[in-house]
């Protein structure tokens, strides 16, 4: 029996070990780090890498309008069954946002979830998505940020239950839900850039996809709609089996927010809209043709 316990013991061990290792904050390799750094920059350019990406709709203050939007100090609450996150001040502020953090810094956040402290980043942060980025995009993204109004907001803590306040479980998290795989094929140019905007800088099966029972999105459920974290309504299905509208109607929404039921976007997503607005139009289009090609999703009540 003492052996048998030692045994046991020898193996528990092991797997603490084990899970410890996978665990670990992992960061980009040295030569992709350099590969970015070496990137001449555009911020202008980083400006739609901004603005496809939805920086604004967390990280600006709730309500923010016109040149408010560009000032990221934080503070939007992202309600979910784990608690509350908060998004933190993203400015170029020295001290309470991110000025003092390096290219490399940025690159790790975005693409690896890990923080210049070599901590894990909570993914309401959508770096799941942000993984596919290139290292173009995720360069001018950096250099336009730098242009942007400092802030000087302390940022708030999370609002989380336990165990969630452990972030190194995250590790273990990111072993099962972190991939660079795209979800959707991408047959032609116009499939390619609009996949690239929605499943990579858009992030938007972070709310248009079911989650699995640990808080990663439904990969066989792909925009087939989810509940609205704030227990407000549901976040629609967007693919063919539940939303009808032409690629011309949803290019047009993606403008000017209007459906073509002649209703307008609400709640987050006039948010969005704000986003996609200032896009060039052939952008909006490839999202469009995205979405019409996605796969249908039955509705829960269909099924």
């Amino acid at each position: 029996m003492r052996r048998f316990f030692l045994f046991l013991v020898l193996i528990a061990a092991l797997a603490a070990g084990g899970a410890w290792w996978i665990s670990r904050p992992q960061v980009l390799p040295e030569a992709r780090l350099a590969a970015i750094a070496a990137v001449e920059a555009d911020a202008e350019r980083g400006r739609l890498v901004f603005h496809a990406g939805g920086c604004a709709s967390c990280h600006a203050e709730d309500g923010a309008e016109g040149e408010a939007r560009l000032v990221l100090a934080g503070g939007h609450r992202l309600e979910s069954e784990f608690g509350a996150f908060v998004a933190p001040n993203i400015s170029p502020h020295p001290e309470a946002g991110i000025g003092a953090w390096s290219v490399g810094d940025f690159a790790n956040a975005m693409l690896r979830g890990v923080s210049p402290e070599g901590a894990h980043y909570y993914p309401a942060f959508p770096y799941t998505a942000y993984i596919h980025m290139t290292d173009r995009d995720l360069a001018d993204l950096w250099a336009f940020l730098q242009t942007l109004p400092e802030a000087d907001r302390e940022n708030d803590p999370n609002a989380l239950a336990f165990p969630y306040t452990l972030r190194r479980g995250i590790g273990l998290w990111k072993w099962r839900h972190l991939s660079d795989d795209w979800v959707a094929a991408a047959p032609s140019e116009t499939l390619e850039r609009g996949r690239y905007l929605v499943e990579a800088l858009g992030h938007c099966a972070e709310c248009h996809t079911p989650r699995d029972r640990w808080g990663g999105l439904d990969l066989a459920r792909w925009m087939g709609g989810a509940e609205n974290p704030s227990g407000r309504g549901r976040i629609p299905n967007i693919t063919p089996a539940a939303l009808d509208w032409s690629a011309a109607d949803i290019a047009y929404y993606l403008e000017t927010g209007f459906t073509p039921d002649y209703d307008s976007a609400g709640g987050t997503m006039a948010s969005v809209v704000k986003n996609t607005a200032e896009l060039p139009a052939s952008d909006r289009e490839a999202i469009a043709a995205y979405v019409k090609g996605l796969a249908p999703v039955a509705a829960p009540d269909a099924e």
